[in-house]
């Protein structure tokens, strides 16, 4: 069974979609609020993707900057260097910023998985 808090047995922080480490110590090991910020990113993410494809590259700028932020925050790396990455392209050639968006998205993706993972079985 996974859990919340950091087993470096079952997943490398630096191969993990999320750093439970990290996770953990910006919890301080309670797991409820663990769990509670995974839900909370999971459906973030989910939203501000939305909006960033409904509201074009004017909206990605600004909604990336935000998903950075919290991913930083719950660990996800990968997540917040795409969204750096979406970010940096917002003001680029439109194809550029939508093939960032699309990174975006996969990063995203792998996190909620990992995410729906973790609650399933938490």
């Amino acid at each position: 069974m996974a859990q919340l808090a950091t087993d470096r047995r079952e997943l490398p922080a630096a191969d993990a979609a999320i750093d439970r480490g990290q996770l953990a110590r910006m919890t301080f090991g309670d797991r409820s609020l663990e769990r509670e910020l995974l839900e909370l990113f999971d459906r973030q993410a989910a939203m501000l993707l939305v909006r960033m494809r409904a509201g074009g590259a004017a909206a990605v700028a600004p909604l990336a900057h935000t998903l950075k932020g919290s991913a930083s925050g719950i660990g996800a790396a990968g997540v917040a260097r795409a969204a750096e990455a979406a970010e940096r392209a917002a003001g680029a050639e439109p194809s550029e910023c939508s093939a960032a968006v699309d990174r975006l998205a996969l990063a995203v993706g792998e996190a909620r998985a990992l995410i729906a993972d973790l609650l399933r079985e938490g």
